[in-house]
């Protein structure tokens, strides 16, 4: 074994892990994990084919690397506090499609998990998750075309089999088709919590195998971070990785054992949702987990209610944190729309490309105006009534989006942001000038649409570079 494959097998020995849960393995709650004491984190199982459809963007409002898909949805957010201790797990049953998505995040992660088993219809009808314990042949085909193509280490995590004969044969595979460490859940694909977890299976196979067997499984016995020694002890796992109780209560990493009331975790949890704008149907969703079957009164009826992360931040009275960020994030993205230019030498220069360029921070939004007056539709009312001619449209494709500037009479009018069609970026830089013209003083239109205002904090923007200038997606 080379000095890399020992470094590699390092990573997962002596730890204490959140797992992968649907909806839960989000950045906020991972960054949660880490500071009460874990070691490493997953992220939930993201699609290949979802991996493979986004793009990178570096996003300077939050501090994150986001992969967004055409749509505008994050795929995947990481920051640079996880990005040594965080694994990817992608869900998969094709080598090439496999390689191709870690290829895509393995600068920015610290290690990728290959999900085989989730027992869940929608990842084994698409044979992936569980599907794959029955395809050894695949199994190491991904693994090793992984190996020979990607530079962080690799691991997996399984469901075992009735027999403890055939799980230990498929453990063995995977180990000799290079994979740097095992998950075991120790159940199988048919059992549920309520059956006992095999541990016995997760000891046998510490005892066959060379690389480091993860212990998963036993959330039911575990309450605090000695319940994680204990595990492991029992199972004699290189380490334990814990989904279900850390989702409950993620305090439970804490070496010292003292575990925190759900209340105050999950205002930690949300602040942290608020700080990397988090989307509100999975705060809320996660929230709703941790406060269990208290979600169904008091409290949890409100949370379930709430319309934004404003809302929660008001239950939970944590307004001021909550005004905080978004003033500062606001304050952040009009110092981020100045236009740059690269100087002859190769530098950014921070000036205005141009000293005459009237940008506002606003979008069309096609409902608030009557089909028959557009932005575009009142300026050539407006043009026409004065004699004047028409404007110049400069409108350039950027990836799959546009963006539109208008000339008229020595000036520039523009917004930021990036528009899904052509048409729309028109509109929206002529939005620009009927307002700057005083055309347009309907209030309810310029509210919709100006994107800076209070009401639109939980928006969530991306910013995305081209040819020097800064743009700006809305999601």
């Amino acid at each position: 074994m080379t000095n890399s494959e020992n470094d590699h097998n390092h990573l997962y020995r002596n730890k204490m892990i959140l797992g992968p849960m649907v909806r839960i393995g989000t950045l906020p709650m991972r960054i949660l994990a880490l500071q009460y004491g874990a070691d490493l984190v997953y992220t939930d199982e993201i699609i290949d084919f979802k991996l493979i459809k986004s793009k990178r963007y570096v996003n300077d409002a939050l501090g994150t690397i986001d992969f967004v898909d055409d749509d505008g949805v994050v795929v995947f957010r990481t920051c640079s506090l996880e990005k040594d201790r965080v694994i990817l797990q992608i869900g998969t049953n094709d080598p090439d499609r496999a390689v191709i998505a870690a290829q895509m995040v393995e600068d920015d992660v610290a290690g990728i998990d290959i999900n085989m088993g989730c027992p869940k219809s929608f990842s084994i009808k698409g044979g992936m998750g569980a599907a794959l314990l029955r395809k050894p042949d695949l199994v190491q085909n991904i693994i090793r075309s992984l190996k020979a193509k990607i530079r962080k280490p690799i691991s997996c995590k399984i469901r075992v089999f009735d027999s403890l004969d055939s799980t230990l044969n498929l453990l063995k595979l995977i180990e000799e088709a290079g994979a740097n460490a095992i998950a075991i859940h120790g159940r199988t694909i048919d059992e549920r919590p309520r059956h006992p977890n095999r541990n016995d299976y997760i000891r046998a196979a510490a005892y066959t195998l060379n690389i480091p067997v993860i212990a998963n499984g036993d959330s039911c016995r575990i309450n605090n971070y000695e319940d994680m020694k204990i595990f492991q002890e029992k199972t004699r796992a290189s380490s334990v990785m814990v989904s279900r109780s850390a989702m409950k209560n993620c305090s439970i990493f804490d070496p010292s054992n003292m575990i925190k009331d759900v209340d105050d975790v999950i205002k930690e949890y949300l602040k942290l949702a608020i700080r990397y704008d988090n989307t509100t149907g999975n705060t809320k969703y996660c929230i709703l987990q941790m406060l269990g079957n208290m979600q169904e009164y008091g409290i949890g009826k409100l949370v379930a209610g709430a319309r934004d992360l404003k809302t929660i931040s008001d239950i939970y009275e944590i307004n001021d944190y909550y005004e905080n960020i978004c003033n500062s994030r606001n304050l952040y993205k009009q110092i981020s729309i100045i236009p740059t230019s690269i100087q002859d030498n190769g530098h950014e220069d921070k000036s205005p490309i141009n000293n005459d360029m009237i940008e506002l921070p606003i979008i069309f939004v096609k409902r608030v105006f009557a089909h028959s007056n557009y932005p575009k539709t009142i300026l050539n009312k407006w043009l026409m009534k004065n004699n004047f001619e028409n404007p110049r449209f400069e409108t350039k494709q950027i990836e799959k989006r546009f963006h539109s500037i208008l000339y008229f009479q020595g000036k520039s009018y523009a917004t930021p942001y990036l528009e899904n069609t052509k048409k729309n970026a028109e509109q929206s830089a002529a939005l620009v000038i009927i307002i700057k013209l005083g055309l347009c003083d309907d209030r309810k239109i310029i509210d919709t649409c100006m994107i800076n205002k209070a009401d639109n904090n939980s928006m969530s923007i991306l910013e995305y570079r081209h040819q020097g200038r800064t743009y700006l997606i809305r999601r």
